[in-house]
């Protein structure tokens, strides 16, 4: 059996995608997105080693993408694409593979049975890459953006990676181009008159380049998601005090809230409104009012033990909604510091957290300002079935 590389091209920046990392590095499920390129090849009984070529000034991102694959160390990438295949090309040499399959991160589908279908179709050429038909309509555009005739689209496909070839054909084909401006491998290959066969491409094999390609991909990882509403609501009567803690916040008052724990109201009924939505029972079910671990403890904890079984559950905040109920302290001024407590717990961006306040117009035990009460509703996506 002939002797097979994977050679995985991620030293691209990739900053249409994101200016905070390189696109292979960006999550895509559980895992950052050149983890799930390199699985296809590393899962793959045909590939007996796996190489990556990327920036040295990402190995720690690197570190952390690759943790559980067993893989050649990696190599330092060149200024362009070209030059960073050939660097990992000649890194291999010592192995004196057969075939070389070059492959680019930002392809995380790539099948078993594409690799099958290009390593197949190296029994008889030089140099094998596998494509997809352009059924669209091929137009040209002048620098205004106007619309011009575009070339005939019968007989054009396009191409995609995985890119097979006679490990020796290719490497000599990179060291002679002369040309560091081509944009596959098989253009390589063709300066240096090597034939290129090619083999049905998959259009799941696409690659990753704008934020549409990174929310599709999103889709096909991760498992269909539903949203569910939680409610929650609470009361606490007012005792002698200086101060209610309302949302984290300490709000001076000349009273404080009596109850259980700190008596915050407010994350109390947040608390319900996400175990409402998990269908997970109440803050006394998983906090038992008479057990004295609670007595006086802070209410964030009840709020972080909710949230993290949202998140055990595989489930995202979207959106919280509180309001309370009271004639006094007024809310207004510390609504601001509220939704940034609230989103520091929960680590939600604060335009996804509301707070409104309003009384009774001296009606029932708010308005005789007797204590405060809460209502909250939580939405959040969960997987089906979860």
């Amino acid at each position: 059996m002939p002797s097979v590389v994977a050679l995985v091209v991620a030293a691209g920046r990739g900053e249409r995608l994101s200016s905070e990392r390189p696109k292979q590095y960006l999550p895509l499920g559980e895992r950052m997105l050149l983890a799930h390129s390199l699985r296809r090849f590393t899962e793959h009984p045909g590939i007996d080693h796996v190489q990556v070529v990327i920036d040295p000034s990402d190995s720690a991102l690197y570190e952390k993408a690759v943790q559980g694959f067993d893989l050649l160390p990696f190599v330092a990438g060149g200024e362009t694409r070209q030059g960073s295949v050939r660097a990992g090309l000649e890194a291999l040499t010592h192995f004196h593979p057969d075939i070389v399959l070059i492959h680019d991160a930002a392809r995380p589908f790539v099948s078993s049975n594409l690799i099958d279908r290009v390593l197949d179709g190296l029994a008889h050429t030089a140099g094998c890459i596998p494509v997809v038909p352009i059924t669209d309509t091929l137009k040209r555009l002048s620098a205004r953006q106007e619309v011009t005739s575009g070339p005939d689209r019968n007989g054009l496909s396009a191409a995609q990676t995985p890119q097979g070839f006679r490990f020796a054909s290719i490497l000599n084909a990179h060291r002679t181009c002369g040309n560091d401006s081509l944009t596959d491998d098989a253009a390589v290959a063709e300066t240096a008159g090597l034939p290129v066969a090619a083999v049905a491409g998959d259009p799941y094999n696409f690659k990753i380049t704008s934020r549409d390609d990174m929310t599709r991909a999103e889709a096909m990882i991760l498992p269909p998601m539903e949203t569910r509403t939680g409610f929650g609501f609470d009361v606490h009567r007012f005792a002698p005090g200086h101060s209610v803690t309302l949302c984290g916040c300490s709000i001076p008052h000349n009273a404080q809230l009596s109850g259980y724990s700190d008596a915050d109201v407010g994350l109390h009924a947040l608390t319900d409104a996400l175990l409402g939505a998990l269908g997970d029972g109440d803050i006394g079910t998983h906090f038992p009012p008479g057990d004295p671990q609670w007595r006086d403890a802070a209410s964030h904890q009840f709020l972080e033990e909710a949230h993290r079984r949202v998140k055990e559950r595989g489930g995202r905040l979207i959106n919280l909604d509180l309001t309370l109920i009271c004639e006094a302290p007024k809310i207004g001024p510390y609504r601001g510091q509220m939704i940034a407590r609230l989103a520091r717990i929960l680590d939600i961006p604060e335009a996804r957290i509301s707070i409104k306040a309003t009384t009774t117009d001296k009606l029932g035990f708010t308005g005789r300002d007797e204590g405060i009460a809460a209502q909250a509703i939580a939405t959040m996506t969960l997987p089906v079935n979860s």
